[in-house]
């Protein structure tokens, strides 16, 4: 019996090697199968990544104009944190009251007059339950940014991934792309838009073949990493081309690292799955209805209460990172940084705000490794502080987004540092992961998702 499979495209050369083996032996050079990737399609990952780019330059906009007028970050060369931790105690705490006052508003007017129309780029994905509406999805990506410069904890990377993704949902209608081929391209938009604003193309590109299609293989790869690297092109137009997490130093590789990463990773794990647990809980009895129009307001209250004593809670959370990884904060801010960031951004996804979870994961895992690394450095000290904080994050993020890889090659993107610690991280992250998927299994992106299309695992 045959097991020759045909390869989809038609390679040009027709003869094969002496040996008779086929190319699709090796397993990730695989068919193009239902999503051809066609010279139509090809021009239609361009489109989206330009459009990815252009609109996540969009957003980054907002974002920037809001703090701006809220913090007036910039005024002086100041950072976001910087400009938060050095406002008095009422004009830090206002533009969060603000934003809780408008968010609430926004967010229920724009899910009462869109009601049934769909925003959830990983719902769309795996069930494959309709299209993206482009009304809500942009008017949630706007309203997510506006709140996120006043102050709310949540990540700045909703929006744009949002929007990169109705981008090929769009491009595929109009250019009548089949429904696998247009599947393929609001991942790759997805991705693309992550890439765009965080600089990260390798990442982005992984994001969205990992994450969101599940399968590493040429035909997912190549239109991932084309989109991703055309997003992050286009978005250098308004953001800079450097990284996200500047001077961040290229830390040597030592035994106690690894021995670290070894011991800390499970610890991470069961840490990640409790936390998406409770990310699952919060989005599943999240506040909807009339009452919605007031819980962001509670809740950013609550949240602008605690920051009166740690300002680095405002916002997603890079500047907390950034220090850690830099070596900054001592022992018990870091620890208490720790705890209160997921506390906080949970609190405010239950009170009905959108917003992603990417940054205020990896900040936590920064400082939470930093806090683990001074409590190993009273046991075994010599390790730079910051090494830890890297290490750290990484496994946090691969542990909660089920996605080591992905992961791994974000971290080493935004910092362009790390390169000598990644046998620590990979170790850290591989426990860390495997970990979680054992106690739980899911995601912070699967535990998110509403209703329940198969209650069977």
């Amino acid at each position: 019996m045959s097991m020759r499979r045909e390869r989809i495209p038609v390679p040009l050369i027709k003869r094969r090697l002496p040996s008779g083996r086929g190319a699709m032996l090796q397993p990730n050079v695989t068919g193009d199968d239902d999503a051809r990737l066609s010279g139509r399609f090809w021009g239609v990952v361009l489109a989206t990544g330009v459009a990815a780019g252009l609109l996540g330059d969009l957003m980054m906009l907002i974002l920037f104009l809001v703090e701006h007028a809220a913090f007036g970050v910039n005024e002086r060369g100041e950072t976001f944190q910087q400009a938060v931790t050095h406002a008095s105690g009422w004009h830090r705490v206002t533009p969060l009251l603000i934003g809780g006052v408008f968010g609430g508003v926004a967010w229920y007017l724009l899910r009462r007059y869109t009601r049934g129309r769909t925003s959830e780029v990983d719902e769309v994905l795996w069930t494959g339950e309709g299209r993206l509406s482009v009304r809500r999805s942009f008017g949630s990506a706007v309203i997510s940014e506006i709140v996120i410069g006043l102050g709310a904890s949540l990540g700045r990377e909703s929006a744009p991934k949002l929007l990169g993704a109705v981008s090929g949902n769009v491009l595929s209608g109009w250019t009548r792309l089949t429904p696998a081929q247009c599947r393929l391209l609001v991942a790759c938009g997805a991705g693309a838009g992550l890439a765009a604003v965080y600089n990260v193309p390798l990442g982005g590109a992984l994001f969205a073949a990992e994450v969101l299609i599940g399968s590493v293989n040429l035909p997912v790869v190549l239109p991932a990493l084309a989109c991703a690297a055309t997003a992050t092109l286009t978005s250098w137009l308004y953001l800079p081309s450097h990284a996200v997490y500047l001077n961040v130093p290229h830390y040597p590789y030592e035994t106690r690292l690894l021995v670290w990463a070894a011991v800390v990773g499970p610890i991470v794990g069961l840490l990640a799955a409790g936390y998406i647990r409770v990310i699952g809980w919060i989005s599943h009895h999240r506040i909807n209805g009339w009452p919605a129009i007031f819980t962001p307001l509670a809740a950013f209250s609550v949240l602008a209460l605690i920051a009166l004593a740690y300002p680095q809670l405002y916002g997603n959370g890079k500047g907390m990172a950034h220090h850690a990884f830099l070596g900054l904060g001592s022992l018990a801010l870091l620890a208490a940084l720790s705890v209160l960031k997921p506390f906080v951004t949970a609190l405010c996804l239950g009170s009905g705000a959108s917003g992603g979870l990417f940054t205020p994961v990896l900040s936590t895992g920064a400082v939470l490794g930093g806090s683990l690394g001074l409590l190993w450095g009273l046991v075994w000290p010599g390790s730079p502080v910051g090494a830890y904080a890297l290490i750290g994050a990484a496994a946090t993020m691969g542990a909660a987004m089920q996605a080591p890889l992905a992961a791994l090659v974000l971290v080493l993107d935004l910092t362009h540092s790390g390169l000598a610690l990644v046998v620590p991280m990979i170790v850290a992250t591989v426990f860390a992961t495997t970990t979680t998927r054992w106690v739980d299994g899911y995601s912070i992106y699967s535990a998110r998702l509403s209703g329940a299309v198969n209650a069977v695992d």
